[in-house]
């Protein structure tokens, strides 16, 4: 009810819950808050103007001084308490101009004006879609897998009125978070960046842990109806396209054996983070001791008081090391090559209740914060990644911007370190930040420092039944080997075999591991199939997976749309444009940080090429998936049944 209708002991109560909410706010986001609620412009000027963020943080203070920020606090306290008492926002729609504006002053640097309709489009300020057309009768689409892409798929598809069946070959939804269950197993990207513009959550850290995220995904597919359209237990090996009917003709492992069911539309949402890669290790089938895969990790596996080994360094060994030091008795980790990871003090930390209370409270500093986030998370550093072609320091760095990273980045290892400078030549990598997938470090570099944890840096060559030893001879005597080697991902979709017109087999299109689609998303000779975080789809400088998904099955929804509504039996991707864009995608790679030299990334094919980042920024990909261009396509319109 209004303020002035409450109790005026509720009023106070509300009074004192508000000001205890800003008070621990961010001050760049309570600024925008301000500006929105007032349309105050004063408040994107000095001495309000906060710095430039540094690194990935949120810069909580915007660099301001006290009696400044106490100011702005004061100023959010009045604002917000009239916007709730029913003083209407100042500025509901803001300009294109004033959008980038805003999220400029807040940052401390230019935001580019083709941001605008992104940004809108957070902010609910674009239009609605148009009203789906109901299909005609037998259409329907199969989706596989029921993880991040599967759920996404699965709402946009009943929000079209278009009837799907989710194959999910575990016995719950969740994909890699249902099977990724290793100590410290999280996000490293920002929880407020991992949930789905429909599906907001409140989370209860900044950086969510497994268990929170399984619980996310599994309410998404029950307040959205996708469990109850999902059959799990079902491993799908191949799928068939039949010309005659327009249909997929899909072959399936169940319990109960081989199973057969057709569909008109087949999406893949599989993932690329699904076939874990066990390394090719002389004696591994013959240690004595449990040996564990990260995505694989046994409910019954304790470390506490175990000698553990742990091989590899990357996003997983990271969490995973920090969150067993404590118990196991040694740690021993198997570095291939040192990672660079970025400082994020929140990275442990809960969200304060006085937080909560403001994002459920304030929708527009919930708003606001993830459209801060989303800018430092995605595009910010795009341009610390192209090369210069004069930069005099290659073997270091690629442009005077990315050296200024790397410097930063330098300094804070030497200052994680402490008194352990000797490690310094182990962990500071010698290739440009952002080369591999930038890391977030929570508590890998001061782990590295304990008297229990040795870092190794010999490569293995074989086990023993009782002990790891390496090239140089070295053999170190463990209980448990843990493989913390990633994942086969180049290999986009294997071993599931997909045949398309003509017989066209995808996997011998794309030579095993060179995959294309256009707009990672569609393939030519494979009609009505798209593959859901496709190849080239990740964005390897940031952003939130969630939210390219969304992007992507924006697009494909506004094809079957079309497909629907024109009475279109099968539609594929036009093969000039296929092509046009993939020169494009490898031209842009040319010119970036993960072609330089003397990298072993997960991102490149064994030919070379990066087939599993996006090389453009998230604002132009956006735009490129706004509409579906049926132009775009070769159409065969629906046959009438005989």
């Amino acid at each position: 009810m209004p303020q002035d209708e409450q109790d005026p002991t509720d009023q106070d109560a509300d009074r004192a819950a508000l000001e205890a909410a800003v008070a621990v706010g961010n001050i760049p986001t309570l600024l925008l808050v301000l500006v929105q609620l007032t349309g105050d412009l004063r408040w994107l000027e000095e001495p309000y103007r906060p710095t430039r963020s540094r690194g990935l943080g949120d810069n909580p203070t915007g660099g301001l001084d006290e009696a400044v920020q106490d100011e702005v606090r004061a100023a959010a306290v009045q604002a917000v308490a009239a916007w709730r008492a029913g003083t209407p926002v100042a500025v509901p729609e803001p300009s294109a101009e004033l959008l980038v504006q805003m999220l400029g002053a807040s940052m401390g640097e230019p935001v580019p004006l083709d941001y605008a309709d992104m940004l809108a489009h957070e902010l609910g300020l674009d239009d609605a879609p148009p009203a789906a057309t109901p299909p005609a009768p037998g259409f329907r689409a199969v989706v596989i897998g029921a993880g991040a892409s599967g759920l996404c798929a699965g709402v946009h598809l009943g929000r079209a009125g278009i009837p799907y069946t989710v194959l999910e070959r575990n016995h719950d939804v969740g994909g890699v978070w249902h099977e990724n269950r290793y100590p410290g197993a999280g996000v490293d990207t920002p929880s407020h960046l991992y949930s789905f513009s429909f599906a907001p959550n409140d989370w209860s850290r900044w950086f969510a842990a497994q268990h929170e995220i399984r619980d996310y995904f599994d309410r998404v597919a029950d307040d959205f109806g996708v469990r109850a359209n999902t059959r799990f237990g079902v491993e799908v090996t191949a799928a068939t396209w039949d010309d005659d009917a327009q249909e997929w003709e899909i072959t399936a492992r169940t319990a109960e054996g081989e199973q057969t069911l057709r569909c008109s539309v087949l999406i893949s949402a599989v993932g690329a983070f699904n076939k874990p890669k066990v390394p090719d290790i002389a004696g591994l089938a013959d240690f004595r001791g449990p040996v564990a895969h990260t995505a694989r990790w046994p409910e019954d596996l304790d470390l506490t008081d175990q000698r553990v080994a742990v091989l590899g360094n990357g996003a997983s060994a990271m969490q995973l090391v920090p969150a067993i030091a404590d118990r196991a008795r040694t740690v021993t980790v198997f570095q291939r090559s040192p990672q660079w990871a970025a400082p994020f003090e929140q990275f442990h930390q809960d969200v304060p209740p006085a937080v909560h209370w403001l994002y459920r409270e304030v929708p527009l500093y919930e708003t606001w914060y993830r459209l801060r986030l989303g800018w430092t998370f995605n595009d910010r550093i795009h341009g610390a990644l192209q090369k210069d072609p004069a930069w005099e320091h290659p073997e270091r760095s690629i442009s005077a911007a990315n050296d200024g990273h790397r410097r930063a980045f330098t300094r804070y290892i030497v200052e994680q370190l402490g008194d352990r400078q000797d490690l310094l030549p182990a962990v500071l990598p010698t290739y440009p930040p952002f080369g591999k997938r930038m890391l977030l470090d929570n508590g890998w570099f001061a782990t590295m420092t304990r008297d229990d944890v040795e870092l190794v840096t010999d490569r293995v060559a074989r086990l023993t039944p009782d002990a790891v030893v390496t090239e140089a001879g070295e053999e170190h005597e463990v209980d448990v080997v843990v493989l913390a080697t990633g994942f086969d991902v180049v290999r986009f979709l294997a071993p599931m075999r997909v045949t398309g017109r003509d017989g066209r087999v995808l996997h011998d299109e794309w030579a095993g591991d060179d995959p294309r689609a256009y707009l990672g998303s569609t393939v030519p000779g494979f009609p009505n199939f798209f593959t859901l975080y496709g190849p080239n789809l990740q964005f390897g400088h940031g952003g939130s997976l969630l939210f390219m998904i969304e992007l992507q099955l924006h697009y494909v929804a506004d094809l079957l749309r079309q497909v629907v509504e024109q009475g279109i039996g099968a539609v594929e991707c036009r093969q000039d444009v296929h092509d046009a864009y993939n020169d494009d995608v490898d031209a842009a790679h040319d010119r970036m940080v993960w072609t330089h030299p003397g990298m072993d990334v997960y991102y490149r094919n064994s030919r070379g090429r990066v087939v599993v980042n996006n090389p453009f920024t998230v604002v132009d990909f956006w735009h490129r998936l706004r509409h579906a261009d049926l132009a775009e396509y070769v159409t065969t319109p629906a046959r009438v049944p005989a």
